[in-house]
């Protein structure tokens, strides 16, 4: 103990005086300075004391006096302050209502449920009393007392008596359900001094309940939670009265005169030689107080020990103590003569301020440790020993310091004091430490790789890169780690690092730009899985293409389709899975023959790809295009993502835009335009087949590139699939082609197989238009306008007027067949209308008749039952005769005739509603060969009439009447 180094952790706050104010005895019935403090407790913000007349006061933060009550009638001998719920339990002693029955009861109450006693005093609500000696547990001194709060309301209640029984009540008092029952401690002792119990204490462990019980010649633990409760000796050896206490570790701590012992539940533990009879112990954050009285002097020592850091936190000279307790953070002693000190810790910055001015380094890290100081705090004073020792030169231990500060002080910090070289062992050995819990930066791995490399210490190098072999993940900046060693032409490393963090691409940046290993870049991405190969030759395939083109697109080839056919899962869904070709188009942007040379052996492989638009389009482009070579993309864009979104189409653009396709081809490079047009057009014909409606591949895009390339034979194959046959006609006249386009139009001409008989009229106009002499071809070509009857003459006659190349012989044997043709229909035109007005004449002499002369009926048979006709008759002016009872309802129109009327009403009625659509007339008269019959037939049926006012109206006027009626 004299050993041990004493520091002021603590300070006393205040004194105060711990009792109940000056009363009358006409109040409260004993002079207040008279009373005796029996018992006290603490909790929930209050102190509690138990006087011998029996009140109870409590006392708000400061000690000051709130209110007081009797609970007892007597004396108030032992009291508890509950934490769970705000209950009392007291024991103490009432009048004796007879012979038989105790004094001593217990109580509980509710503090939060007050009653007015009288017109000045309240006292709280009282929801339980219990006698505590009965006929099975008799009466005995009692000389300790504990509550266990287990899970409220249920109470267990330990009453240690000086016959070495331990009376235990259990359960609700307030609903009295409870159980007693009886622990015997010792039962060999004559003498009670030596079988009292002196001491309790519950120790809960998860479901296990135990309570250690002391007396002045053992020490027992029973466990409650077997039935019955076992008892298990720890110690010979007792204590006296308060000289118990429990420690936050559930230990129990025993008081001696020559030492302070610990038990735990398997007997005795560590034991602490302080000298004096231990008159109180306590124990408070993990502090063990102490009242000690010096045998020789008759003073009271009050010391508040740190037994983890070997130090006196306290010491103090005091009055004798009768009671302590802890509450508001602080320690409260109360003395016999019911004055009291309140003793607060300071805080650990204040302690710590104390350690750093007398140099304790370790003694305020040992402290932050044991009082369980967050880590910021713990290497805040890591940091200032560290200064310390830096401050004396002693770098080596200084820098152990900071590597305990790792993770909280930033590095920086320690970097800047090391960075001399003399100290680099030192900053080496930091920033290793700073690797190894993963909190590097990249500008730490930086510094640490370039000691290395500046120590030339390749061993450490190494130990360093390869040491984490075992171990899944590296603790350092990968991209960092690779970018020092290549600056260190450590190449090795550098593949080593990106190898094992899987960093392929810098893996193929050092092989190839590096030590230009092509071959070996090349087996390195085969060995690669498909998702990371692909990755890596979109970044690194224009080396690639451009040193091993044939290798490069046979891992291509075996990375877009082979996976598929070693499975024997090529079908759509699989294919899907795969790289697509069209991902890898930017490698090849300088390398278009090699392009086409991977799409074609792709496409022979692969029938069913689902970028087969894409690949077909790119391969037309190649194809058709003038020239292979396109020196612009390389001024367009050397990143290497020129045709991410894009398609070949806009380097072909961009090539002929700029005029890069040479006018003249030597004889290789025509026979290779010439193959490749071949392979255009055989692809052209064979993506889209005759039973699909839709090509694969971009119609647009193909009829563009035919025409920047004047490819004439795709742009006829697409045109005439498009059905665009009038584009297809122009080609022909824009090359000259007479004999061709007359050809063509045999062919898509014929509306009987479903051409556009209309071609024939575009050709006409052409050749009418042409200003040469092309009498054979418009002969031709007057054969099928006649034929088909497309154009009138007038037209014909008119179109080839603009020609002054062509003679009138040209047309004669067309207009005289013509004439004819038209003689013989006006003939027949000219019967016809003699025969209406024939029938015009007759109908207007029989309505003449009607009107004017009377019919004479002379049917004698009914036209609906063919009886003889008898009265009642009608007669129509048809010449229809019915009897009346034939005709039912309807007397005004003959059954006979009635339909056919209203059919021709009917009729008039549909023509007058379609006058008025006058869409549906221009549509009519816009598709018919001959507009004006159209317009002819209207006037027939009256559609079209005169009004009112003599203008003529139109197909929508709105008062059409028909000038003939029935």
């Amino acid at each position: 103990m004299y050993q041990w180094r004493k520091f002021e952790f603590f300070e006393e706050k205040y004194g105060a005086k711990c009792a109940v104010p000056e009363a009358d005895e006409d109040d409260s019935g004993v002079i207040a300075a008279e009373r005796k403090i029996e018992c006290c407790s603490s909790g929930r913000g209050k102190v509690v004391t138990g006087f011998d007349d029996g009140v109870v006061c409590f006392f708000d933060r400061g000690l000051k006096f709130n209110y007081a009550f009797q609970p007892h009638s007597s004396s108030v001998l032992f009291l508890q302050q509950l934490k769970q719920r705000n209950f009392l339990v007291t024991i103490g002693e009432d009048e004796q209502l007879t012979p038989q029955q105790t004094a001593l009861c217990l109580k509980v109450f509710d503090l939060d449920k007050m009653q007015s006693e009288s017109s000045s005093t309240t006292s709280p609500d009282c929801v339980g009393i219990l006698r505590i000696f009965t006929n099975q547990f008799p009466e005995a001194k009692i000389t300790s007392f504990l509550v266990l709060e287990e899970v409220p309301p249920i109470l267990l209640i330990a009453i240690g008596l000086d016959s070495g029984s331990i009376y235990c009540i259990k359960g609700d008092i307030a609903r009295e359900r409870i159980t007693r029952f009886k622990l015997q401690v010792e039962n060999n002792h004559s003498d009670k001094t030596l079988s009292a119990v002196t001491g309790l204490g519950f120790r809960v462990d998860g479901q296990s309940l135990q309570l250690f019980v002391v007396t002045p010649s053992s020490v027992s633990l029973f466990s409650l939670h077997d039935q019955p409760p076992r008892r298990q000796t720890l110690d010979q050896i007792g204590s006296g009265v308060n000289s118990v206490a429990m420690s936050d570790r559930s230990e129990l701590i025993i008081g001696r005169p020559e030492a302070v012992y610990f038990y735990e539940v398997d007997g005795r533990g560590p034991c602490w030689a302080f000298e004096g009879e231990k008159k109180l112990l306590g124990w408070f954050r993990g502090y063990l107080l102490c009242v000690i009285a010096d045998q020789r002097t008759g003073k009271h020592t009050f010391n508040i020990y740190d037994l983890k850091n070997r130090l006196i936190a306290h010491s103090a000279l005091v009055k004798e103590v009768s009671h302590m307790l802890y509450e508001w953070g602080n320690i409260i002693l109360i003395m016999n003569d019911k004055s009291a000190l309140c003793i607060g810790e300071k805080d650990m910055e204040s302690k710590l301020d104390m350690l750093f001015k007398k140099n304790l380094y370790t003694v305020a890290i040992n402290l932050v440790q044991t009082q369980q100081a967050d880590a910021a705090a713990t290497a805040e004073v890591l940091r200032k020993y560290g200064d310390h020792l830096y401050s004396k030169q002693d770098y080596d231990e200084a820098m152990a310091q900071y590597i305990h500060t790792i993770g909280h002080l930033e590095p920086s910090y320690v970097i800047q004091k090391f960075l001399d070289a003399q100290r680099i062992y030192n900053l080496t050995n930091y920033l290793e430490k700073l690797h190894e819990k993963g909190l590097a930066s990249k500008d730490h791995t930086t510094l640490l790789l370039n000691c290395y490399t500046k120590l030339k210490d390749v061993e450490k190098l190494n130990l360093f890169i390869k040491s984490d072999d075992s171990i899944g993940e590296l603790k350092f900046d990968v991209e960092t780690a690779i970018r020092v060693c290549r600056a260190a032409n450590y190449h090795e490393h550098a593949m080593y690092v990106a190898k094992k963090a899987g960093r392929h691409e810098w893996y193929l940046k050092i092989l190839l730009e590096d030590l230009g290993s092509y071959e070996e870049a090349l087996e390195y991405i085969s060995s690669l899985e498909s998702s990371q190969a692909g990755m890596t030759i979109k970044e690194y395939g224009k080396i690639l293409i451009e040193h091993k083109p044939v290798e490069t697109i046979q891992i291509l080839i075996r990375l877009c389709t082979e996976d598929g056919d070693k499975r024997g899962r090529s079908n759509g869904v699989y294919m899907s899975m795969l790289p697509s070709p069209v991902d890898f188009l930017s490698i090849f942007i300088h390398h278009p023959q090699s392009l086409m040379d991977f799409l074609e052996k792709y496409t022979n492989k692969v029938k069913d790809s689902p970028a087969q638009v894409e690949i077909h389009n790119t391969l037309l482009e190649l194809y058709i295009s003038n020239e292979l070579n396109f020196p612009s993309m390389s001024q367009v864009n050397d990143g290497g993502n020129y045709l991410n979104g894009a398609s070949a189409k806009t380097m072909i653009l961009s090539a002929q835009s700029n005029g890069n396709i040479g006018d003249h081809k030597s004889s290789e490079q025509e026979k290779n335009h010439l193959e490749r047009l071949e392979k255009g057009l055989r692809l052209l014909k064979t993506a889209w087949p005759p039973e699909t409606e839709h090509p694969q591949y971009d119609v647009d895009l193909a009829i563009i590139l035919c025409e920047m390339n004047a490819f004439k034979d795709g742009l006829l194959y697409l045109y005439e699939k498009m059905k665009l046959y009038k584009e297809v006609i122009a080609c022909y006249m824009q090359a000259h082609d007479h004999e061709g386009l007359i050809a063509c139009c045999k062919r898509l001409g014929d509306s009987v197989k479903g051409g556009d008989s209309s071609l024939w009229a575009d050709v006409l106009k052409y050749f009418g238009e042409l200003g040469e002499d092309c009498s054979k071809e418009v002969k031709e070509v007057l054969t099928y306008i006649e034929r088909d009857d497309i154009l009138p003459p007038m037209i014909v006659l008119q179109t080839l007027s603009r020609n002054p190349c062509l003679t009138l012989s040209v047309l004669k044997d067309y207009i005289a067949r013509k004439l004819e043709r038209e003689s013989k229909m006006i003939e027949e035109d000219r019967q016809a209308i003699e025969k209406y007005q024939e029938d015009t004449l007759a109908m207007r002499k029989e309505i003449q008749d009607l009107r004017t002369n009377a019919r004479i009926f002379q049917l004698s048979k009914c036209t609906a039952c063919t009886f003889t006709l008898d009265l009642p008759a009608v007669h129509f002016m048809c010449m229809h005769s019915f009897h009346l009872r034939c005709l039912g309802d309807n007397e005004k129109e003959c059954p006979q005739c009635a339909p056919e009327y209203r059919s021709v009403l009917e009729m008039k009625k549909n023509l007058e509603q379609n006058s008025k659509d006058q869409d549906r007339f221009f549509q009519q008269v816009k598709s018919s060969k001959d507009g004006f019959s159209v317009i002819a037939e209207y006037f027939g049926k009256g559609i079209i009439s005169k009004i009112s006012n003599g203008s003529t109206s139109g197909p929508v006027s709105g008062t059409a009447s028909s000038s003939s009626g029935f």
